[in-house]
């Protein structure tokens, strides 16, 4: 018997290790839907609008931002397109998807943004900011759409559960769980009451039941993303002096050392998910947390220039503040990796986008990358 299942462990390593090396995919063609629809959770990197009519500091519903966008000001908090407007175009959506806030009829049939800016995993995270949609509601929200969509199966939740089982799921939280909580330790507890590692635990946990209920709710295909580089952001930047110079453009590292604790458990729970929890299921981890860290240390391949500061923004780093309501940005978006404090340009996010859509590397995406994730 003890034969047999070391038998089985190494077929079973050895398909891993073959799937995450094989990475064949026929081309294509990008104007035809590669899935029916497209679901997405998260926080302001993804929101398309969501906080613009709640109270809250989280808001980009104001020029400069949106200031590259087809639409103009939309509520994006980037120049332009987020990284899952990108994804939107490659999985080959002619149009964006659009925000909870604004989704009615028959659009809900091919995907809802429900990601709302400052949002966590905790409900509490990003509360110093604001009214916010928290993971738990956003899972809640979905759930209301589901009941929406049943009238147009004519209530045969057997064919709308089929239809939800192609469609993608995008989920990207925990950035707000650290940069809007646990290293706010004016504002939270969260630093007092936990070590890094088990507030990486405890954040898991929640997680890992979050993502149960999208399950329950007919989520089959399900991107879970890894919290980037929050260390090396312009706010952190601005705030922290990693070698005590003035000027210094140190990342903070006990702030990404953290962030790693998370990311790893992350990855676990996704393996954890695909061994058999959840029948019918697959669940892929995008790592947006090397890849984002490869952008940088090879900007200039990428053609960036400027690394460490907000494209608009006020103070040191431009990572004091947010873009001011009709600030002039700077006059080439492209040349640089962030365009505030906090968010990607949208040249960066294109890239990053376009790595974990097709990456042909598990250390970007495990087991397989969103192009193979859509075609199962």
């Amino acid at each position: 018997m003890r034969g047999s299942s070391d038998q089985l462990v190494l077929v079973i390593s050895l398909a891993l290790v073959w799937l995450c090396n094989y990475r064949g995919v026929t081309s294509q063609n990008l104007h035809d839907n590669q899935v029916p629809c497209f679901f997405i959770f998260g926080d302001s990197l993804v929101d398309n609008g969501n906080n613009n009519g709640i109270l809250t500091l989280a808001r980009a519903n104001y020029r400069p931002y949106g200031i590259d966008f087809p639409q103009g000001v939309t509520g994006r908090f980037s120049n332009g397109r987020t990284t899952v407007d990108v994804l939107a175009q490659l999985l080959g959506f002619p149009d964006f998807i659009p925000p909870y806030s604004r989704a009615r009829g028959p659009t809900l049939l091919r995907g809802v943004n429900y990601a709302s800016g400052a949002s966590g995993i905790r409900d509490e995270s990003g509360n110093n900011l604001g009214y916010h949609t928290s993971m738990n509601q956003q899972v809640s929200n979905f759930a209301t759409t589901v009941q929406q969509m049943r009238r147009f199966f004519r209530r045969n939740d057997t064919a709308l559960y089929s239809h939800l089982s192609r469609c993608i799921f995008y989920s990207g939280l925990g950035s707000n769980d650290y940069l809007n909580n646990y290293f706010m330790p004016d504002l939270y507890t969260t630093s007092r009451d936990f070590t890094p590692k088990s507030y990486a635990t405890s954040l898991l946990q929640d997680y890992s039941s979050q993502l149960t209920e999208l399950y329950q709710l007919g989520a089959r295909k399900v991107v879970v993303t890894a919290v980037g580089q929050i260390g090396c952001i312009p706010y952190e930047l601005a705030r922290y002096n990693g070698n005590g110079k003035e000027n210094s453009s140190s990342c903070n590292e006990s702030i990404n050392n953290a962030i790693i604790l998370f990311n790893s458990g992350l990855q676990k729970l996704v393996d954890h998910f695909n061994k058999g929890k959840f029948p019918g299921a697959r669940f892929i981890y995008v790592n947006l947390f090397e890849s984002s860290k490869r952008l940088i240390t090879n900007a200039a391949s990428y053609g960036f220039e400027v690394l460490d500061k907000g494209c608009c923004g006020l103070g040191k780093n431009n990572g004091l503040l947010t873009c001011l309501p009709l600030q002039q940005p700077c006059d080439d978006r492209t040349k640089y990796v962030f365009w505030d404090a906090f968010h990607p340009t949208e040249a960066a996010n294109n890239i990053l986008a376009r790595i974990s859509y097709a990456s042909k590397l598990c250390s970007d995406a495990y087991p397989m990358n969103i192009q193979q994730l859509a075609m199962l």
